[in-house]
């Protein structure tokens, strides 16, 4: 069965995300700070006639960094180049992209913190000074050319800021931290994206759906898709509350969100390991999947949730998790056992 909450999508879901991205930025609910920061930025900026400061986006996958990055090229009305950290591995491909940019242009960077170190460096002076220099040259006889580049503005994105050495993350004019969604803003969105999708879902049915959602948008537009499946092929092909409930649970998620790897990995820590600790790869093997997946999918809304922690001595299931699988806390459950 496909996991709804897959971090790599198919193409075609690739597609079906992109057509329910708000397009600006009074359509782009569940952040008003951001909103409300980053339209002040956009509109001063225009009022002046100037290029805007580069924008730093954080936070976690699916909370709408590069819908923004779309939302400020459209509100700029510029063009939008796409690329990511990965892609640049050398000094080279960076300049390359520099040099093509028009003016005025958006460049969206995403998961900046992966760029490698050579063309970081080369991105400091292109962010301050709008110039990159290309080496031309080995050893004693090399010589540096400077190449003018047009004003422009880098959006770049990461999941992990942390990550960011300094230098680079103080040239950013405006840093934006992005949180995840309270219900009622997703059920907002849910609403919204059903009305795009041409199909008909009522109030305490949206709810349903926004509520198992993680707080991530692009979680609440897949889990949408799946119940309009499944309300067009078991129902009448509306959405009612009774219908998104029955869809979630076909799909194995539950009323908090949680779905069957999340499961998993809180009944193996529970069950398996006596609530723990046990390590990642011990963790990972005994519920048959890769330790990344472990640490990037599952444990981090676990950890939200309050129904894992995570120690020097390895993963700890709470109280609150042994409870949510229905189980009562051992006698051991003390502040000792989480140190």
């Amino acid at each position: 069965m496909d996991n709804p909450f897959d971090p790599m999508p198919h193409a075609d879901e690739r597609v079906a995300e992109a057509a329910l991205r708000p397009r600006t930025l009074a359509e782009f609910d569940g952040q008003p700070r951001v909103s409300d920061q980053l339209g002040l930025v956009l509109q001063a900026a225009k009022a002046r006639g100037t290029t805007p400061d580069h924008v730093l986006l954080s936070g976690p996958p699916g909370l709408g960094k590069t819908t923004l990055a779309m939302i400020i090229a459209a509100e700029l009305g510029v063009p939008l180049r796409i690329t990511s950290g990965p892609a640049i591995q050398h000094a080279g491909d960076l300049a390359a992209i520099l040099s093509g940019l028009a003016e005025g242009e958006v460049l969206f960077l995403d998961e900046i913190h992966r760029m490698s170190r050579p063309a970081e460096e080369m991105l400091y002076l292109a962010m301050e000074d709008f110039r990159v220099d290309v080496v031309v040259g080995k050893g004693a006889g090399a010589t540096a050319i400077p190449i003018d580049i047009p004003p422009f503005t880098l959006v770049g994105a990461t999941t992990r800021s942390g990550l960011l050495p300094g230098p680079l993350r103080d040239r950013f004019g405006f840093t934006a931290t992005l949180d995840f969604y309270e219900t009622p803003a997703l059920r907002g969105i849910v609403k919204r994206s059903a009305a795009m999708l041409a199909v008909a879902i009522d109030d305490e049915a949206a709810l349903v759906v926004a509520s198992r959602s993680r707080g991530t948008p692009r979680i609440a537009n897949r889990l949408l898709r799946r119940v309009r499946d499944f309300a067009e092929v078991r129902g009448s092909g509306v959405i009612t509350a009774a219908v998104a409930r029955a869809a979630l649970e076909l799909y194995e998620v539950d009323e908090l969100g949680l779905d069957r790897l999340d499961r998993a990995v809180l009944q193996a820590v529970c069950n398996r390991f006596a609530g723990g600790p046990v390590g990642l790869v011990t963790l990972a093997m005994s519920v048959g999947e890769e330790a990344e997946t472990i640490e990037e999918v599952a444990e981090p809304f676990l950890v939200r949730l309050g129904f894992l922690m995570r120690t020097q001595r390895g993963r700890v299931a709470t109280a609150a998790g042994w409870r949510h699988l229905g189980l009562a806390p051992p006698a051991t459950d003390t502040p000792a056992l989480f140190g």
